[in-house]
């Protein structure tokens, strides 16, 4: 069968009554949570883990795609009103939305980012429905000693590139390795890191770290930063729309957002955040308008909503096709597909075709779900900004102590989960990146295995990951990631050195 055969019978699955209900349910809830400030689609879809086990996985999957998709929505609309991201990918937005609010043109703004997210999610969803399968293919020639490098060039990435300190970049990747590693040991069947504690045997459940991480952490340093004075809305005057000018204004951006949002989707750059600022600057050199950027020049709003979105279904490649997570989001989803047994990967598109191509038509639906949930009802969307941040965030907690506790009855999991939920908090406070800890804690059993059995293939020699192609490809890009972050102190310091040595010169012809 075809690509479109696989997405036609995709369509048949997703368009069940069931299978609308909770993409709208999830579309929905990622409005919301995009919506309300600091409560993004990973906590989100974290939050609803231990409450899916029994669901059916096509099922699951659809809602947390529709939340994932939603929240890139609702994000933009406290960034526009209220000068505050609702999501990290919004920051962007910001800079222009919340200009725009101000000047009486809130609308236009609301109006861009909604049409800006539809043409960016749609045109990405028609390029992953033919690029996956394609990935897939390719990913079949990986072996062993591939996969490492795969994972290097993971860790590496998120952790140079996330976060503004390479250093707590790598503590948070250790320490995320470290939580992985606790457990027994497959090949030997010791126990390693667990102190003595009977408990930890079993290693730490993923879905009790992820919702301390994210969920108990992130409600702690809210609560700890909460201030009793009410936020200030902008409120959206006149009609939901834009002029005629603004509609010719934003359509190259969202097409350029797009362009730049898809393919940063698929590398692990840690999400939406670089594609979207890359496509702010873009539209800021290329305008016509460039007196407006800091002003409100609807541009800055177009292109990097579109990319925004684009970056969403770019980050479903290496998901689906590898297995490899480029954002915390994206990590959590794969947690998911651990809970059901599913491993991601090349072999997911032969193995469990229907969820696949179900999860994709869904993104077509959901897609057109959200244009009609955000347009029309943007001023409802707006009065839930007036819930107060004590009791959403003490809901939060309640809602994840209960689920934890759901997941075994056990009150040393719930522990545990307060535990990393202090660990979490104090990751924030000092700026510690959570991604790379989320990522290294998912991934090491996945680099362990793969480093063991590529040195069984060889016999120890550890030079097979310089015979392979494809590994010593991923190594050397892992090791020009790594270099990145550096190049403009570099470049700063060449330049200076050649400055000194041409003042240098010239008091010399001077004397001269």
């Amino acid at each position: 069968m075809d690509v479109v055969g696989h997405l036609l019978h995709g369509f048949a699955l997703a368009l069940k009554p069931e299978h609308l209900l909770l993409a709208f349910l999830g579309t929905s809830l990622g409005t919301l949570v995009g919506v309300l400030p600091g409560i993004g689609p990973a906590l989100t879809v974290t939050l609803l883990l231990p409450l899916t086990y029994k669901f059916d996985p096509n099922g699951a999957f659809i809602m947390f795609a529709g939340i994932y998709y939603g929240a890139m929505y609702g994000g933009s609309t406290t960034s526009i009103l209220l000068n505050t991201p609702g999501e990290s990918a919004s920051v962007a937005t910001t800079i222009e939305g919340f200009q725009m609010a101000k000047a009486g043109r809130g609308g236009a703004a609301l109006t861009t980012s909604a049409m800006g997210s539809f043409v960016g999610g749609t045109i990405s969803t028609i390029a992953i429905t033919f690029v996956a399968p394609f990935v897939a293919k390719l990913a079949l020639l990986f072996q062993p000693a591939d996969y490492f490098a795969l994972t290097v060039l993971a860790f590496t990435s998120v952790t140079a590139l996330v976060g503004s300190s390479l250093l707590k970049s790598l503590i948070s990747l250790f320490f995320g390795l470290f939580i992985g590693l606790i457990g027994i040991d497959t090949l030997t069947g010791q126990p390693r890191l667990t102190f003595g504690i009977p408990q930890l045997l079993d290693g730490l459940d993923i879905v009790v770290v992820a919702v301390g991480l994210f969920a108990v952490g992130e409600a702690l340093y809210v609560a700890s930063k909460l201030r009793y004075a009410p936020e200030e809305i902008i409120p959206v005057k006149g009609k939901i729309g834009m002029t005629s000018q603004e509609w010719r204004r934003s359509i190259v951006p969202w097409l350029r957002g797009t362009m730049i949002g898809f393919p940063l989707g698929t590398l692990p750059i840690g999400g939406a955040e670089i594609p979207t600022f890359i496509s702010y600057s873009l539209e800021r050199w290329l305008s016509k308008y460039k007196e407006e950027f800091g002003k409100g020049a609807i541009e800055g709003v177009a292109g990097p909503e579109a990319a925004n979105n684009a970056a969403f279904s770019g980050v479903l490649v290496p998901l689906l096709t590898l297995g490899i997570p480029t954002s915390s989001t994206a990590a959590i989803l794969l947690v998911a597909f651990q809970i059901y047994n599913l491993q991601p990967g090349p072999l997911l598109f032969q193995n469990s075709p229907d969820l696949v191509w179900t999860l994709i038509a869904s993104l077509y639906i959901g897609n057109v779900m959200l244009l009609i949930l955000n347009l029309p009802l943007i001023r409802i969307w707006i009065k839930i900004l007036e819930i107060p941040r004590g009791l959403l965030y003490a809901g939060i907690l309640v809602f994840a102590t209960l689920g934890v506790y759901s997941l075994a009855n056990s009150v040393i999991d719930v522990l545990l989960m307060y535990l990393l939920g202090v660990i979490g908090f104090f990751m924030r406070r000092y700026d510690f990146p959570i991604a790379p800890m989320i990522l290294g804690a998912i991934l090491v059993d996945m680099m362990e295995s793969q480093l063991r059995r590529a040195l069984s293939i060889s016999r120890g020699d550890v030079s097979i990951f310089l015979n392979r192609p494809i590994a010593l490809t991923l190594l050397v890009l892992a090791l020009v990631v790594l270099v990145i972050p550096y190049i403009p102190k570099i470049l700063a310091i060449l330049r200076g050195e050649k400055a000194k040595a041409d003042r240098i010169i010239l008091s010399d012809g001077n004397e001269d």
